[in-house]
């Protein structure tokens, strides 16, 4: 006869199995308007001007961009994360009918990890040095699920390893005794405990060496297949982009200039940033010859009068240095921020 602990043990298994994709795809998580500011002795820095986006169950997104682009500053905003002097202005975080931005604290608390999880950058300072593995899992879980059994809320945590390729031997060791990437399965399997339904992957393989970035990238494309998560993969990396997400999105002093398709992006893209990103990629028809972007990206404090990256464009136009341009969308729900697409040129 099984005892109560077992049943309990059974119920946890089933948000680890595949989760079989809904014939139609349904939107997960949709951002409109959203506004970060920066108040500093310098000035106001606008760190996110009126982004948005949508992402359907199951789909990977993947935001790329220089340096101070905003990248990180859009997935710490979903969280709602931003500490002073930041601020979120404005805008709305939806993931299916909730609003995260109208929530209260403890609402939020609550949502985190349930609702969106977030996988920080560099695992190596994201884990507790002095505290095990197990012992950093199970404060999760129990912050959200008190109720449930401490059995059951061990081998949830066991699972959750097991899911990511990790041993059940490393619910009992310190930090100190993984490899890098071993650390950043840690950070991913902490980050699917509760079936999250959106998931952030902020840079997931920095310092990390080739085998193993293809090594994580492997296991967060398997994680978010078993439970149809949409994931954010945010990165430098245009060659991992191209064979990990299905759309890209391409940001440039705090705004979206386009998103597309991967393969629409690295076939024909649209908006001159976009261009200069692709043309930076090494390819063997010009072996030897490395092209970069001219210019440096923009002060956020003291931007350029009309679109921020006409300084460093190569298509620039004069209304480009006086007037912002407008979000234009293009077929197939592809959308370019420049002057060119708005019928004005």
């Amino acid at each position: 006869m099984n005892s109560p602990v077992s049943s309990d043990v059974k119920k946890v298994s089933a948000p680890l199995e595949p989760v079989r994709a809904a014939a139609e795809k349904t939107p997960v998580l949709d951002v409109q308007n959203l506004e970060v500011t920066y108040y500093t002795d310098a000035g106001r820095a606008v760190a996110l001007d009126e982004v948005g986006f949508t992402l359907n169950a199951g789909e990977k997104l993947g935001i790329v961009g220089e340096s101070g682009s905003g990248k990180s500053t859009l997935a710490l905003a979903m969280m709602r994360m931003i500490k002073a002097p930041g601020r979120i202005e404005g805008g709305r975080v939806r993931v299916g009918d909730i609003d995260l931005l109208q929530l209260n604290a403890e609402e939020m608390r609550q949502a985190r990890l349930q609702k969106i999880s977030y996988i920080p950058q560099g695992a190596m300072n994201s884990l507790n040095p002095v505290i095990r593995i197990g012992a950093q899992m199970l404060d999760a879980v129990r912050a959200h699920m008190p109720s449930e059994s401490g059995e059951a809320m061990r081998e949830r945590c066991l699972l959750s390893l097991e899911s990511v390729d990790l041993p059940r031997s490393v619910f009992r060791m310190h930090p100190h005794e993984l490899s890098g990437g071993m650390k950043q399965r840690v950070c991913i399997a902490i980050g699917i405990l509760l079936q999250p339904r959106v998931i952030i992957a902020d840079e997931p393989t920095s310092a990390l060496d080739v085998v193993t970035q293809r090594q994580v990238m492997e296991t967060i494309d398997k994680v978010q297949k078993n439970i149809n998560a949409a994931v954010i993969l945010i990165g430098h990396d245009m060659g991992l982009m191209a064979q990990f997400v299905d759309k890209v999105a391409v940001m440039y002093a705090g705004r979206l200039v386009e998103v597309c398709t991967v393969r629409e992006m690295f076939t024909d893209p649209k908006h001159p940033y976009s261009k200069a990103l692709i043309n930076c990629l090494p390819n063997l028809k010009n072996k030897g010859v490395f092209e970069g972007i001219p210019g440096l990206a923009p002060s956020l404090l003291r931007l350029p009068g009309g679109c921020a990256f006409n300084p460093r464009c190569a298509s620039v136009m004069d209304m480009c240095r006086s007037r912002r341009p407008e979000v234009s969308e293009l077929a197939g729900g592809r959308t370019v921020t420049c002057h060119k697409f708005t019928g004005e040129a």
